[in-house]
């Protein structure tokens, strides 16, 4: 029975047509993950170019109310204003800088 195990090849054509199978599909599904990966980081970059370029200034008026028969100020409000500047890195106006390269010293003891 052993000796049959040993030389029996039957299937022995269909494994290796798997094996090679399953290595194509493992190639495009390492290749087509990193598509998708760059598409995603595509798409979050354009969502933080968005949310940089929203306007967040505001404004709001003061108010004030008076007494009766104008004799003076009852109440008042102040308004406020804010203006939003551009920060340094809206919309990937950022560069990432590195230092000028620099040799190495002698070492201490």
């Amino acid at each position: 029975m052993l000796k049959e195990l040993f030389h029996d090849e039957a299937g022995f054509i269909v494994s290796a047509e798997l094996v090679l199978i399953a290595t194509l599909l493992v190639i495009g599904l390492i290749v087509g993950l990193s598509e998708v990966q760059h598409a995603v980081v595509q798409e979050l970059n354009d969502v933080g170019d968005a949310i940089g370029s929203v306007n967040q200034s505001y404004m709001y008026t003061g108010f004030s109310a008076t007494k009766s028969g104008g004799r003076g100020l009852k109440s008042y409000s102040r308004g406020s204003i804010f203006n939003d500047s551009r920060d340094d890195c809206d919309n990937n106006q950022c560069d990432i800088t590195c230092d000028a390269p620099v040799t190495e010293g002698p070492k201490r003891r």
